[in-house]
């Protein structure tokens, strides 16, 4: 780095000045949206309150804005009583808030890492496209009767499968949840192709009408039926952005294991207790968990 050393004359003037020159100046202070007691809500923590309205026009967020003030507004209200009180120091508040610093930490870290990845390329969005004909040019709107049935220790899925592909219709299922006392809610949606799970798409599209299958999930299991189909295909031009957004998501998350990886491989990580047990039986090969989102 170049240094320019100012002239005798400059330094005896700025010697002579009285100490008040150099007082640090104060920033401007942030805008105001609402002054609660002796605290404010800024403009800048409504807007980025705004910003998570996803999908809304200038219109919508216009309209919103003034219930989203209201409700920082109250946050503020409690925060400030929180305070007062000592709330702050309860062992349960610093715990949470320690892990809400982590992981705001963690997230922003990750962002710079993963905002270098590149655009997709259009031989890329090109190739995608071709590779799921099921999303795009033979994309389907799906009307579906589905099963959410819950979760039971003497409830498997080859025991649901199994009476599944006994039954002659959907009713037939829903007589038998409702003789052995297996809770479940009975729905009607109708979804396009891109609003189902990628995983499930291609099994979905090669049922026929009146066929079903089943998902396992986190609460129990799912029953799909098509009760109606609408061939609906999207050009390339038409799903481009679609596909742009995703491919771009998924290097940004390929980028972000990476580095979580190498982070791991880099760090001297030592369990204890059981979870030295855990540790030792996964292997050294064992992949680290999913990165944030």
């Amino acid at each position: 780095m170049l240094l320019i050393r100012p002239l005798p004359t400059l330094v005896a003037l700025f010697a002579a000045l009285p100490l008040t020159a150099c007082d640090k100046v104060s920033p401007p202070a942030a805008p105001v949206a609402a002054k609660v007691n002796k605290g404010a809500v800024t403009v800048s923590q409504l807007d980025a309150e705004l910003t998570r309205l996803r999908g809304a026009n200038d219109a919508q967020r216009k309209t919103a804005a003034k219930q989203v003030l209201d409700r920082l507004v109250d946050q503020e209200l409690l925060a400030q009583q929180a305070a007062e009180r000592g709330v702050e120091r309860d062992p349960r508040v610093l715990q949470a808030l320690e892990s809400s610093r982590r992981q705001i930490l963690a997230q922003a870290y990750l962002d710079s890492v993963t905002s270098g990845a590149p655009p997709p390329a259009a031989d890329e969005v090109k190739r995608f496209y071709d590779a799921h004909p099921e999303l795009f040019a033979e994309r389907k709107l799906y009307r579906l009767q589905e099963l959410a049935i819950a979760s039971r220790p003497d409830l498997s899925a080859a025991r649901v499968e199994k009476e599944l592909k006994r039954a002659k219709s959907l009713s037939e299922v829903v007589q038998w949840l409702k003789e052995e006392k297996i809770p479940f809610d009975a729905t009607s949606t109708v979804k396009a192709a891109e609003q189902l799970p990628m995983e499930i798409v291609p099994r979905l599209a090669a049922l026929a009408t009146g066929q079903a299958m089943l998902i396992p999930s986190q609460q129990g299991y799912l029953v799909v039926q098509i009760a109606a189909t609408e061939s609906k295909p999207l050009t390339l031009e038409e799903a481009r952005r679609f596909i742009e957004q995703y491919v771009a998501n998924q290097k940004r998350l390929e980028l972000a294991r990476s580095e979580i990886k190498r982070l791991r491989d880099a760090a001297k990580i030592e369990y204890s207790g059981d979870f030295a047990e855990s540790a030792a039986a996964a292997g050294p090969g064992a992949p680290g968990p999913a990165a944030p989102r």
